[in-house]
């Protein structure tokens, strides 16, 4: 037994036998089904599409990632403050954690320490790339770290008893080992989007016209030869395809008349089906759509009310579950240190601050110490 599961065994009392899980050796994350005719999901594959090419699937994560990043933290072990806020290989570690949970739905940090097993950085690994190693009971016992070809086992735990690797993921209610991505339940949405747009572009390059039909009017009923249809084919598509023969006049001959075909204004309104795919993808990242710019969307008063939701809602909850998960495995290096958001510096929430302030400032019944207590002054974090 370790010494982490030695003292929390004499706090806990020591009793009971911790029950199996399962041991699911293919994640959801990593591969889904691919009913109803659509392909497998394949995580590397969906987020080059959303983030990379889907501008409100980058948006919506790059809004919630860096507002957690940036989230101002109260006042903790200065140790602990510097080891959290240094970037390691270029990369924010809140930032990179909120990003993967979003998009991956788990988060993989590996603690680096020095000889004499004190933590000195803390590096974000890529989620997709590790891998839960079960024991016979099925809990994890160590994870393994595999890119072009090569694996790297990293324990659980050192020689020590101290962790090696801090995992946190999002709530997936049918998989003991994995977390469940805010990617998965957008993919549909990005590939509505990204179809729209792809649609759209090709109209325009087309000068926003859809193609038209040529008709043969000879009279006594003859058609084209097969060389005549193939020479004629080949020259549309030379002379009269693409964006840069957009406009340019054809000349028939040959009883060849041009009917042109028109979409109707239906047909053509592909800015309703984005604008609703646009707002899914808002949804699925937990973004307001007022604050990307989304038409239609009056749901909150002004962008204020919005940007309150989006920390309420989204920023802070997912900041409390980074947060808590890394204070809870660093606990054996800073036991007495607390990682929370300093709400009082988030000028957000400047608004709902002042009124609690407020109310526990008119609380005459109340103490000093009581008031401090309330507004977690003594604690030195956040309420």
């Amino acid at each position: 037994m370790s010494f982490l599961n030695t003292i929390a065994s004499a706090f806990k009392g020591g009793g009971g036998v911790r029950v199996p899980v399962a041991r699911g050796f293919v994640s959801p994350w990593a591969q889904g089904s691919g009913g109803n005719g659509a392909a497998p999901y394949e995580y590397d594959r969906s987020v080059r599409r959303a983030y990379l090419e889907n501008p409100v699937a980058q948006r919506s994560v790059r809004l919630v990632a860096e507002g957690v990043g940036g989230a101002p933290l109260a006042e903790t072990d200065p140790a602990l403050a510097a080891l959290i806020g240094a970037t390691s290989a270029g990369q924010s570690l809140i930032e990179t954690l909120a990003a993967h949970l979003l998009l991956h739905g788990n988060a993989c940090v590996q603690i680096l320490k020095d000889a004499s097993g004190h933590p000195v950085e803390l590096f974000a690994l890529r989620p997709e790339r590790v891998a839960v190693v079960a024991g016979a009971d099925g809990w994890p016992a160590a994870y393994a770290y595999r890119l072009s070809g090569q694996t790297i086992d990293i324990p659980l735990e050192d020689d020590a008893g101290w962790p090696n690797l801090i995992h946190l993921k999002a709530f997936h209610p049918a998989d003991d080992h994995y977390g469940a991505g805010c990617l998965a339940t957008a993919e549909q949405a990005v590939a509505i989007h990204n179809a729209a747009s792809q649609w759209n572009r090709t109209l325009l390059e087309n000068a926003a016209r859809p193609s038209g039909a040529l008709t043969l009017d000879t009279g006594d009923g003859a058609g084209l030869t097969r060389d005549q249809f193939e020479r004629l084919k080949e020259e549309l598509a030379l002379a009269f395809s693409g964006s840069g023969n957009a406009g340019r006049p054809m000349v028939l001959e040959g009883g060849l008349k041009w009917q042109s075909l028109a979409l109707s204004p239906a047909d053509m309104d592909f800015a309703t089906l984005k604008a609703a795919a646009a707002r899914d993808i808002a949804l699925a990242f937990g973004v307001p759509p007022m604050l990307l710019g989304l038409p239609g969307d009056n749901t909150y008063a002004n962008y204020r009310e919005a940007n309150r939701a989006l920390w309420r809602l989204t920023l802070l909850p997912l900041a409390g579950k980074i947060l808590g998960g890394l204070q809870e495995a660093l606990a054996p290096w800073f036991p007495d240190a607390v990682l929370a958001v300093d709400q009082d510096k988030v000028p957000a929430l400047a608004e709902d601050r002042e009124k609690l302030w407020a109310r526990v400032s008119a609380a005459d019944f109340l103490s000093d110490s009581e008031k401090r207590a309330l507004l977690s002054i003594d604690r030195g974090e956040a309420a």
